[in-house]
């Protein structure tokens, strides 16, 4: 397809033979381009700004969710131009982005770099809600005696063993939750858009959402969000929803219908919720979500974990070389699916 010439000085990127990368994500990948100073030509951008899709003529384009993004055009604006012929998205879900960012090009995007914090988180919300040793909090010798006498007499404590874990998305994520599920005896149950082509060890394939969602001890929404996904934890699934049921998304909010979800959670089918995302984030002042006696809101953390921006670095260095020796990249996102 044909290209926008050179940036214009004016616009600070300056013409050169070297295809010019620019890097709206700060000091990511940092030194990692240093290795490249004679083969590309690093610009600071900024993905917050009013326009984050005026890329200048930029061949590269690394760049990340931002609240500029989410409020993009629907159609391409004249500044878009052609677009970048490659965009590294440092996130694994892209449906902040307009749809004509993924066209036309390559896109590729974070998918599992946070895998494995988000799994913790996961197992986290699964432990509180069985054990529930947040709650314990004795303020002196009477109240310890008296929470102890109540656990003699009448075990409260749940356990992960035996119990049925339901995954909504098998993918990297989807895999790690699996994995420490399965040490804790956890039966693990799964849904995936695509067809099983291998079997995964400890885990079922599902047939259905309505299977899932009926016998699921704890249902945990872990699939991209996609037309087809959104909304689909409606009120005739949650009605079908195992008694006792605890949901988990680190998905994205509108997978759920939130409305439903409440009037489902009031009449206790699921019985709980631990909702890291949300439609929108964060919700409005004085949502129910914020003070709901049976959901346990988070302000979408789970990504978080010590070693998920420089897995993001190893990876965008990676493709940044695979880029310019001509070779397939990593992590390359489908226009189709959107994931």
């Amino acid at each position: 397809m044909s290209r926008p010439g050179p940036p214009e000085a004016g616009m600070g990127l300056r013409a050169a033979r070297l295809p010019v990368l620019l890097n709206q994500l700060g000091d990511r990948p940092g030194s990692g381009f240093d290795r490249f100073r004679d083969r590309v030509s690093v610009v600071a951008g900024d993905r917050d700004g009013v326009a984050p899709w005026e890329t200048g003529g930029a061949e590269i384009l690394f760049t990340g969710p931002s609240p500029a993004w989410s409020r993009a055009p629907l159609k391409a604006p004249a500044e878009w131009g052609d677009g970048p012929r490659w965009v590294q998205i440092a996130s694994a879900g892209v449906d902040g982005f307009p749809q004509w960012l993924l066209r036309d090009r390559l896109v590729t995007c974070g998918r599992g770099d946070a895998a494995v914090p988000i799994a913790e988180y996961v197992l986290t919300a699964l432990l509180l809600h069985e054990k529930r040793i947040d709650t314990l909090r004795p303020q002196g010798p009477a109240s310890w005696l008296e929470t102890a006498r109540r656990f003699r007499d009448d075990p409260a404590q749940g356990t992960l063993e035996g119990r049925t874990l339901g995954l909504f998305g098998f993918g990297r994520i989807g895999h790690a939750i699996a994995a420490r599920a399965a040490a804790f005896g956890m039966r693990v149950l799964a849904l995936r858009r695509g067809a099983w082509t291998e079997s995964v060890p400890g885990v079922e394939p599902a047939s259905s959402l309505a299977q899932l969602i009926a016998e699921a001890d704890h249902l945990v929404l872990a699939a991209p969000l996609t037309p087809e996904t959104r909304g689909v934890i409606d009120a005739a699934a949650l009605s079908g929803a195992k008694p006792g049921q605890h949901l988990v998304n680190i998905a994205r909010g509108a997978l759920i219908d939130q409305e439903a979800l409440l009037h489902a959670l009031d009449s206790g089918r699921p019985a709980f919720a631990t909702l890291d995302v949300t439609d929108p984030e964060p919700l409005p002042e004085g949502h129910p979500f914020y003070t709901h006696p049976r959901i346990r809101l988070t302000p979408h953390i789970c990504w978080s974990g010590p070693f998920v921006r420089e897995q993001f670095a190893v990876r965008a260095i990676e493709n940044l070389e695979r880029y310019l020796d001509g070779r397939p990249l990593c992590g390359v996102v489908d226009p189709v699916s959107g994931y």
